[in-house]
């Protein structure tokens, strides 16, 4: 552990040194090299996995976290950074009007100049995007991991190259991650060493939404009841549905909690009972959730969905709210089978779902609890570390790509009932 970073004197419940299921081998791992992860997500955006996981990894190690280039006008290229829970936020800026060639010779550049002036040495170099690949291939790296959070070229706009980089950066990989298990079993066969990871949750912060809260002053007067979603407004999400159930329940208020992204404003529904109130800081969500009848998953059935494993599920979940979903896969297994979460399609369906929360038809908050607990993000993290520093130990193999034929330690499930390792989002 490097100086200064010592653990809190308590241990609050989603420590993992407070969990007894947590073997002491996967916490304060000896081999803890520096993390340099290549984002396609910003950092002070929706805070998501790449923040849960970096931010928790962040208390032993160092990590710099590069996120895309942003444009630097008519200045030269150069580099942004920021600390944000212990992370060091990078930023490369890139003048504008460079091709592809002089950008990616650019960001080599830019990356090179970080390792050295950081003196970052055989880092575990940790992807969310291939797109980072052409110009992080020269890193000489202690072990390569590949973060496969979602399905990115199944997202609008997505660049041409990258199922192409992607076939690549598999090549080069010591470790393959996946946010579920739709994503795994795309995965599984291209790979030989691919473990799920689905969806955590930081149980001790969502909690919070059980208790009386402050209500925020721009949900104050919303009425009630209110049908919640919190996440990125965009292709994703079914923008026909959420128009029906508003159209057929005017006395129902949804209220939509995130940014809007790849779509046009005017693109959401407008009456009176939709409410967007936008992008909130991660910090104060369990305020808005306290107020909410229900938490809503309205996705759209789409090959931007067709892998996700929604992160607000456990959030909403650990809330205490009742959840309504459309039959996303992730959700429908385990979720629903476990009778956590109602699946729900169409407007019929959903008003169904609203009618019967309002009587009482909730699930079992002892048993969400119970499942929910083999899941926080420390445990996954945990169970993620001895596996990076399994790599980090192992004698320098100069380019990565060839640790998957060691042995390796089994990682230990982030979810019960969900799939983990290799036995299967």
């Amino acid at each position: 552990m490097r100086p200064g970073a010592g653990f809190p004197a308590s241990l609050g419940p989603d420590d993992p040194r407070s969990d007894p299921l947590i073997p002491s081998s996967l916490v304060g791992a000896s081999v803890a090299r520096d993390v340099l992860c290549l984002s396609h997500l910003r950092w002070d955006f929706v805070y998501q996995r790449p923040n849960h996981l970096m931010s928790r990894a962040a208390r032993d190690r160092r990590v710099f976290f590069v996120e895309e280039p942003v444009s630097a006008g008519d200045d030269g290229p150069g580099l942004r950074t920021v600390v944000r829970e212990g992370v060091t936020v990078v930023t490369p800026t890139i003048p504008d009007g460079l091709d592809e060639a002089a950008t990616e010779s650019a960001l080599a550049a830019l990356v090179d100049g970080l390792t050295r002036g950081e003196r970052i040495d055989r880092p575990v170099v940790w992807y969310y995007t291939p797109m980072a690949l052409p110009w992080t291939r020269r890193i000489n790296a202690a072990g390569v991991v590949y973060d496969s959070m979602d399905y990115l070229a199944g997202f609008r706009g997505a660049p041409p190259r990258l199922l192409e980089l992607e076939d690549a950066l598999l090549g080069r990989a010591d470790l393959v991650f996946t946010g579920g298990a739709s994503l795994h079993r795309r995965m599984s066969g291209r790979h030989p060493d691919v473990h799920c990871f689905p969806s955590s949750v930081d149980l001790a912060h969502f909690r919070r939404a059980r208790t009386a809260q402050p209500e925020p002053p721009d949900q104050l007067g919303i009425p009630r009841p209110r049908l919640g979603y919190a996440g990125v407004v965009d292709e994703r999400v079914d923008l026909e549905l959420i128009d029906g159930v508003a159209a057929a329940r005017p006395d129902v208020s949804i209220v939509l909690l995130g940014p809007i992204a790849k779509i046009a404003p005017e693109d959401i529904p407008d009456r009176p009972n939709i409410v967007r109130l936008g992008l909130k800081p991660y910090a104060q969500l369990p305020a808005y959730l306290a107020g909410w009848d229900a938490g809503w998953m309205p996705f759209a059935r789409n090959e931007a969905t067709r892998y996700i494993s929604p992160t607000k599920t456990p959030e909403y979940l650990a809330a205490g709210r009742p959840v309504i979903s459309t039959s996303i896969h992730d959700v429908v297994e385990p979720y629903s089978r476990l009778g956590f979460v109602t699946i729900a399609d169409g407007v019929d369906e959903t008003l169904g779902a609203l009618d019967r929360i309002a009587t009482g038809v909730v699930p079992d908050q002892r048993a969400v609890d119970a499942f929910l607990a083999t899941g926080s993000w420390d445990r996954t993290w945990a169970a993620m570390a001895e596996l990076v520093d399994h790599l980090a130990a192992r004698e320098p193999a100069g380019q990565g790509g060839a640790a998957h034929l060691r042995a390796r330690p089994a990682a230990a499930p982030a979810l019960a009932g969900s799939a983990a390792t290799a036995t299967l989002e």
